[in-house]
C-alpha cells in the first residue's frame, strides 16, 4: 500500500502533466504492441516537427484518406536549388556497335 507522501508525489507528478496538457488514459492492445505505442505516445508528447510530422501521418494512416495531391511538386519547389538555373542537358549518344 502507498503511504499518504507516496499518494502526495504522485498526485504532483499528474498534477504538472495536465498543466502540460498531457492526460492518462488506459488503452487496450495486443501485448506484442506495448513497446511501441509506449515509443509513439512519448513522442507524441514531445514539442516540434517530428511530433507535429508523426501525428500527421498516423491520422491519414487511420483515417484513410489519400495524401494530398501536390505534395511531391511542394516539396520540390521549396529545395533550396529552385532559381539555380541548372543545365541538366546531357549529350546525346548512339552508344556502342555490338557485334553478334
Amino acid at each position: 500500500m502507498s503511504n499518504s507522501a507516496q499518494k502526495r508525489a504522485i498526485e504532483n507528478y499528474r498534477s504538472r502533466l495536465t498543466k502540460r496538457g498531457i492526460a492518462r488514459f488506459e488503452i487496450q492492445a495486443l501485448d506484442a504492441d506495448r513497446d511501441l505505442l509506449r515509443t509513439l505516445a512519448r513522442k507524441l508528447t514531445e514539442e516540434g516537427p517530428e511530433a507535429g510530422q508523426l501525428r500527421r501521418t498516423i491520422q491519414q494512416a487511420v483515417a484513410g484518406e489519400p495524401p494530398r495531391a501536390g505534395g511531391i511538386l511542394a516539396a520540390l519547389r521549396r529545395s533550396p536549388l529552385v532559381g539555380a538555373n541548372l543545365d541538366l542537358s546531357r549529350p546525346r549518344e548512339e552508344g556502342r556497335k555490338v557485334d553478334l
